[in-house]
C-alpha cells in the first residue's frame, strides 16, 4: 500500500497548529498511522529557521504536531526503519507490475521463483509541503533535500504551478540519480486518473497535473536484500505531497 503525509491543512496560516497525519492505503485513501517509536527513523519539518525534529505522542493518529512560524513553505520529512512482508506469488507478481517493478519479475522468473512466494523487507520515506500565504519568489524549500534513502525532489515550487502545467522532479537514490522508476502522480479527487512516467537517466521526471487540489506523487524502487534481513528483495517507497492551487 502507499504512504504519505497528510497535513490538517496545505495552506495554514501563521502560527497556526499544523497536524501531520500518516496514512497508508490505496488510490490517496488511507488508513491512519499511529506514531510507533519502533519505526520511526526521522520526522523533521524544515523552514526558514531550519531543521527540527517534528514531535508528538507515540501510539496516537496525528502522528505529529508542529505549527507554522513564518509565511513561506515548510517542508516536512519522515522516514522508517525496515518492516518485513511476505506475500503469496501472485499477489506479489500483481505487485510488482503495479509499481512497474518489472525487472524484479524477469529476475524472478530467471531464478525459477516466479511461483514462490515474495519475502521482502521495506521502508517508507515520505515528504509534504505546505504553503503560509502567498508564494515568495526566492522560496527554495521545495527542493531542499533530506537525504533519505530514496527521495522524490520537485524541481519547480508546486504552488507557483496552475493545473495544466509540469512538475518537474528527481528522483533520488541513496543521494545518487534512479534511472527506470516509475513515477506516479495521484490527485485526491480523481485518484484513478494517474499520470505516470519513468524517471531518466539524470532520475529526472516531469508529470502534467490537470487540475488543481492535494496531490501524491509516489515511487517504489526494489533490490536484492542482504542475507541478514532474512528477506529476498527489499523495497524503498518515497512519496510526496501537496497542493495545487486553482488555475489563477
Amino acid at each position: 500500500h502507499d504512504f504519505w503525509i497528510e497535513p490538517s491543512n496545505f495552506n495554514p496560516s501563521v502560527g497556526e497548529p499544523l497536524l501531520l497525519h500518516l496514512r497508508v492505503g490505496q488510490h490517496f485513501m488511507g488508513a491512519p498511522v499511529a506514531r510507533d517509536p519502533r519505526l520511526l527513523d526521522q520526522f523533521v519539518q524544515v523552514d526558514g529557521k531550519g531543521v527540527r525534529p517534528v514531535l508528538g505522542i507515540d501510539g496516537r493518529d496525528p502522528a505529529g504536531r508542529t505549527h507554522i512560524s513564518a509565511p513561506g513553505l515548510t517542508l516536512v520529512g519522515y522516514s522508517s526503519r525496515t518492516s518485513p512482508v511476505t506475500l503469496p506469488a501472485d499477489k506479489f507478481e500483481q505487485y510488482l507490475r503495479d509499481e512497474g517493478l518489472e525487472e524484479i519479475i524477469t529476475q524472478r522468473a530467471r531464478s525459477g521463483r516466479q511461483k514462490a512466494d515474495g519475502h521482502e523487507v521495506f521502508s517508507r520515506c515520505a515528504k509534504a509541503v505546505v504553503l503560509a500565504g502567498a508564494v515568495q519568489k526566492n522560496d527554495a524549500l521545495y527542493k531542499h533535500v533530506l537525504g533519505f534513502t530514496l527521495e522524490l525532489v520537485p524541481l519547480k515550487n508546486p504552488y507557483a504551478l496552475s493545473p495544466g502545467e509540469a512538475i518537474p522532479l528527481t528522483l533520488l537514490y541513496r543521494g545518487k540519480p534512479l534511472e527506470g522508476a516509475l513515477v506516479v502522480a495521484i490527485n485526491q479527487k480523481s485518484p484513478l486518473n494517474r499520470i505516470a512516467a519513468r524517471s531518466d537517466r539524470k532520475g529526472r521526471v516531469s508529470l502534467t497535473l490537470p487540475m488543481d487540489g492535494n496531490w501524491q506523487i509516489k515511487a517504489v524502487h526494489m533490490i536484492p536484500a542482504q542475507p541478514a534481513s532474512g528477506a529476498e528483495w527489499e523495497s524503498f517507497w518515497a512519496s510526496l505531497t501537496f497542493n495545487l492551487p486553482p488555475r489563477r
